[in-house]
């Protein structure tokens, strides 16, 4: 009795160790892993830091954006624009901005809507009726100029009550009805693509030779640095050539559609001069980062908002002012837009050589910068 009574009262005071046990295992290892977790620089930007940057963006992208506006031009007399009073006219004006030219003049007007120079091209046809010709290079812009001319027509046909509508909202493309999508999806992400390879590769390249001790022994060497510097751009130059043959190859089968235009061989020395200004951001971020950790996280902090503020993945057209004024110093949106025109749009020599020029004095910028945080050693 007494026996049993012993071994009762010793049970729970055995147990309580093992509990204490188990709690200090769950609590050590939680320790560890949080301060593993903080600790894991890579870990810590893609979990914490890269999604608040894409709140940043897109919460600057559309916070102070304003109704859209867009601009067209009016070819001749168009009575739905031409007789539109008070209110009315205040209304227009805040949706649309009508550029007039004279009939002699439509061809003119037709070509700066094809490059995206306008949104649509606006005439009068019989019976009342407005003609719209927009471009589906740009699918926002072709679905805001739609939107906004067709709510014009219904809400002068509104007015007009008890009548017959007094107009009809006749909208074409300008470009062939047999293009596809892929022809203006296709610069984007070919654009980003080579950003990519070309920031990735300078940038890894430098680091991982400056931790192994490369660029002493290549100091050491009579090798000189324009040779060690050339043998890189080379290579560089050489992938994005690659990428930009095969993303081309594969996006013109017959299953995706892509039609090259004439001049589409322009696209080569455009991929050569981007990927030298890419390469030139890999410097820097290169010379500054210790370890190819932090070299990722700073090139991911360039390449994410430069890709969508330089139009890789979606237009800009109805963001605030300040922020396509910063879009227009990035050198990625200067490759978009000038692929896009040689390929898709027709775009000859004079529609890309300033683009060349600008990436090329980027390069020059970016290199010189570079040079200054430059070490062919860690120590």
């Amino acid at each position: 009795m007494s026996t049993n009574s012993a071994t009762a009262q010793q049970a729970p005071t055995g147990k309580a160790p093992a509990e204490q046990e188990r709690v200090s295992a769950f609590a050590g290892l939680s320790r560890v892993m949080l301060l593993g977790f903080l600790r894991d620089r890579g870990t810590l930007f893609f979990t914490l830091i890269l999604p608040l940057l894409f709140l940043l963006l897109f919460g600057s992208l559309y916070k102070t954006s304003s109704s859209p506006q867009v601009k067209v031009a009016q070819v001749g007399a168009v009575q739905l624009l031409d007789h539109a009073q008070g209110e009315q006219q205040a209304e227009l004006d805040k949706i649309l901005k009508i550029t007039k030219y004279q009939e002699q003049d439509q061809d003119t007007a037709l070509t700066k809507v094809r490059k995206g120079e306008l949104d649509g091209l606006v005439t009068s046809g019989p019976d009342g009726q407005v003609v719209l010709r927009f471009s589906v290079s740009d699918q926002v812009k072709a679905g805001s100029v739609q939107a906004i001319l067709n709510s014009v027509v219904q809400s002068a046909n509104q007015q007009a009550s008890g009548k017959a509508p007094a107009f009809t909202l006749a909208a074409s493309q300008v470009e062939d009805n047999s293009l596809k999508p892929i022809q203006y999806i296709a610069p984007g992400l070919m654009g980003y693509a080579i950003a990519m390879g070309a920031v990735y590769g300078a940038s890894f390249t430098l680091v991982n030779w400056r931790k192994k001790r490369v660029l002493r022994r290549l100091r050491l060497t009579p090798v000189s640095p324009v040779a060690i510097v050339g043998a890189r751009v080379g290579v560089s130059v050489a992938v994005a050539l690659a990428q930009t043959g095969l993303f081309l190859a594969v996006a013109s089968m017959p299953y995706f559609g892509l039609k090259l235009t004439g001049n589409w061989w322009l696209i080569v020395p455009l991929v050569v001069c981007a990927t030298i200004a890419f390469m030139s951001i890999g410097l820097v971020t290169g010379a500054v980062a210790k370890t190819e950790e932090a070299a990722n996280g700073l090139n991911q902090i360039i390449i994410l908002p430069m890709s969508f503020l330089g139009g890789a993945f979606i237009p800009l057209d109805f963001a605030p002012g300040w922020l396509q004024t910063v879009s227009h110093a990035l050198p990625l949106r200067y490759l978009i837009t000038s692929a896009k025109s040689v390929l898709s749009m027709g775009g000859g020599v004079m529609d890309v050589l300033p683009s060349m020029g600008g990436l090329l004095v980027f390069a020059v910028v970016m290199t010189a910068i570079a040079s200054r945080f430059f070490n062919w050693d860690d120590a």
